[in-house]
Order: C-alpha cells, then sequence, then structure tokens
C-alpha cells in the first residue's frame, strides 16, 4: 500500500432547549440532519405549568434523538441482515481459516455504528451497491479461496485477519510524524488488511486506540478490525477521493483525474486501495478477483455493478 493522508471529521448529536422569550420555545436537535422546532407558550400559563411544559417538551427531544439513534444503528442490519452476511461469507468460520470465529456479525454491525453515512447516502440501490463493493474489497484483502474451492472461490472471503509471512516490518522511518516503535511490525491486518505506520497511526487516532504502539489491536479486537476498514473506506485521501464517494456517485474528477482515466466506478476503488500495485495492467487476476467478489455480491443484494469495473486503463495516483 501506498503513503496517503486522513482527515477524519466528525459529526455529535446534540440537544439544546432555549427559551429566548418567555411566551416561545426554541428546542434544537442535531445529528446527521438538523431540526429546529418554535413552539408558542401561552402566556396565561402558571409558572409551574411552564416548567412542565419545558420538561415535556425536552424529554421529547431526547426521545427523538434516541429514535433517530437506533434508526442510524440498524439501519445496516435491514441492508445485511444475518442470514444475508452468512451467505456472503460462507466458510469465513471454516476451521482452515486462520480467522475462524473473529469476524462476527456483532462485530460488523457494532463497527458501522461508528460510521453512519455507510451504506446510508443515496437511493437504495446506491447504499446496497456502496455496501457489497465495500465487502467484496475486504474479501479479496483475506481470501482463503481458490479456483477450485467449495463454493467456488468467491465464498471464501474474510478468511485471513493478518497477514502471512510478511516480507517486511512495513514501517517507513522517514515518516516522523507517525514514527515507528521498537520491536513493532506494522503488516496488513484485519478486513483492509491496513498496512505501514503512517496508515495505523492515523487510523488509530481516528479510532481511539494506540495504533503505533498497538498495532496488533487490529488483529485481536474485531470490532476495531472493522473499523480500521470502514475507516479507510470512508475517509479521503487527497489527491485520491474516499471510497464511499466513489460508490455514492459523489465523486467529481479533476482535470489530472480525468487525463489518468480515473472514471468513477468499482475499478476506481481497487485504485484507491491498491493501484500502485494492480492497476494500469491489462487482465491482472488481482483486480479480477476483486471483480469477481463484487460480481457475486450484486448478485446477492440484487443490484446492477455497474460501468468500469477494472482500472486497467487507469494510471495509479502518485
Amino acid at each position: 500500500m501506498y503513503k496517503r493522508t486522513f482527515r477524519p471529521m466528525k459529526k455529535k448529536s446534540t440537544v439544546k432547549v432555549k427559551s429566548q422569550r418567555v411566551d416561545h420555545l426554541h428546542i434544537y436537535i442535531t445529528n446527521s440532519s438538523s431540526y429546529t422546532k418554535t413552539i408558542k407558550i401561552d402566556p396565561s400559563l402558571k409558572m409551574a405549568q411552564q416548567h412542565s411544559f419545558l420538561l415535556l417538551c425536552f424529554f421529547l427531544s431526547i426521545s427523538y434523538l434516541l429514535s433517530s439513534a437506533q434508526t442510524e444503528a440498524t439501519s445496516i442490519e435491514r441492508l445485511v441482515p444475518r442470514d444475508l452476511y452468512n451467505k456472503i461469507f460462507i466458510h469465513k468460520d471454516n476451521t482452515a481459516c486462520p480467522a475462524n470465529g473473529f469476524y462476527t456479525y456483532e462485530s460488523f454491525v457494532q463497527a458501522t455504528r461508528r460510521f453512519p453515512r455507510f451504506g446510508s447516502v443515496g437511493s437504495p440501490v446506491t447504499q446496497r451497491l456502496e455496501v457489497a463493493a465495500f465487502l467484496a474489497q475486504i474479501s479479496h484483502e483475506t481470501t482463503g479461496g481458490w479456483a477450485t474451492a467449495p463454493d467456488g472461490p468467491y465464498a471464501w472471503g474474510l478468511c485471513f485477519k493478518e497477514e502471512v509471512s510478511p516480507q517486511s516490518t512495513y514501517c517507513d522511518s522517514s515518516d516522523t510524524q507517525w514514527p515507528c516503535f521498537p520491536n513493532k511490525t506494522y503488516q496488513g491486518r484485519g478486513p483492509i488488511q491496513l498496512s505501514w505506520n503512517y496508515n495505523y497511526g492515523p487510523a488509530g487516532r481516528a479510532l481511539g486506540f494506540d495504533g503505533l504502539r498497538n498495532p496488533e489491536t487490529v488483529s485481536n479486537n474485531s470490532v476495531i478490525a472493522f473499523q480500521t476498514a470502514l475507516w479507510f473506506w470512508m475517509t479521503p485521501q487527497s489527491p485520491k477521493p474516499s471510497c464511499h464517494d466513489v460508490m455514492i456517485g459523489k465523486y467529481r474528477p479533476t482535470a489530472a483525474d480525468l487525463a489518468a482515466n480515473r472514471t468513477g466506478g468499482f475499478g476506481l476503488t481497487t485504485n484507491i486501495i491498491n493501484g500502485g500495485l494492480e492497476c494500469g495492467i491489462p487482465g491482472d487476476g488481482r483486480v479480477n478477483d476483486r471483480i469477481g467478489f463484487f460480481q457475486r455480491y450484486t448478485g446477492l443484494f440484487k443490484v446492477a455493478t455497474g460501468p468500469n469495473l477494472d482500472c486497467e486503463n487507469q494510471r495509479p495516483y502518485a
């Protein structure tokens, strides 16, 4: 993987109840969308009644937030119910897979709650297409399949949680912003196979763990493992867009992108993830493997793949 710059952003849910005048109540509720309500209070109400009314409005506001949070938390469960998750990852818990028992459905759902825009933007078709693309990419990164594998080569995603026999410590000592720690290695771990100190550092900062001192957390904690993959998927990496923006149709190519033939579609997410090694190469087997997973999953989600599946005619990002 190549060096990337990340600037994750967070949103917090807030409730403000503000009385600017005796006869009006202003309620401000903010989460993924903003909601403002002004309620007129009858001046003839006694003070005790007004206080009771204010309390009622406050608790109604809290109820709204809790309801909204529940909607966000369960949206991925509607898109990917447990039975579909098990159909996608048929063999993830096979005893032949080193990660068997690690990538649970509960961990996947819990991880998505940190990224409420994942799989929730655009039409239902767009939402399913993004989730299918994400699951296809992490399946290739962790595949244990082979050409004649039971149920086919694209039924063995999430088989590994850590790179096997890494050829490097994946420490870029020239990066002083995210310095490596003694006796720590930064090889591929988790669903997206997070690699290099300059990825572990910002991922850990964004997600609340020390990725430089404790990189093994990604292969020991399944929720954090999924969160690193979602963080990578959702975060723009200038000059790269985020994979999320590509799959929801928000990507707008620059002049440099157009010159490099970097067109929107599943192939561009491959370019973002590992284009330096896989893109611009006709018929690359790794790219075709990613496409194979994507085609199987879009079939399960009952959506079309869309155009531009490969990146053989795209120049990688510098």
